[in-house]
């Protein structure tokens, strides 16, 4: 499980971050804030994913992706 939220959580962030940058926010304040916690998870889940089997690499790729949709959808959502 902790696979999977960390892959969810970081490109959930990428997925958001994509979408505000693609906006040209004026005030690039979430940008910053986004890309700084992209860096921050990142950190973790090489640690966690460097050592892991494939069984677990699929479980991270799935809460990657997962965190794709949610980032993309909560992005349309509040930054329209």
């Amino acid at each position: 499980m902790k696979l999977f939220i960390t892959g969810f959580t970081q490109v959930f962030l990428v997925a958001m971050n994509t979408y505000l940058i693609s906006k040209a926010m004026i005030i690039p304040v979430p940008v910053f804030v986004v890309g700084f916690l992209i860096s921050f998870v990142w950190t973790f889940n090489v640690q966690k994913i460097a050592i892991s089997n494939n069984a677990q690499r699929v479980v991270y790729s799935m809460g990657a992706a997962s965190g794709a949709v949610s980032g993309l959808l909560i992005s349309l959502t509040f930054w329209k």
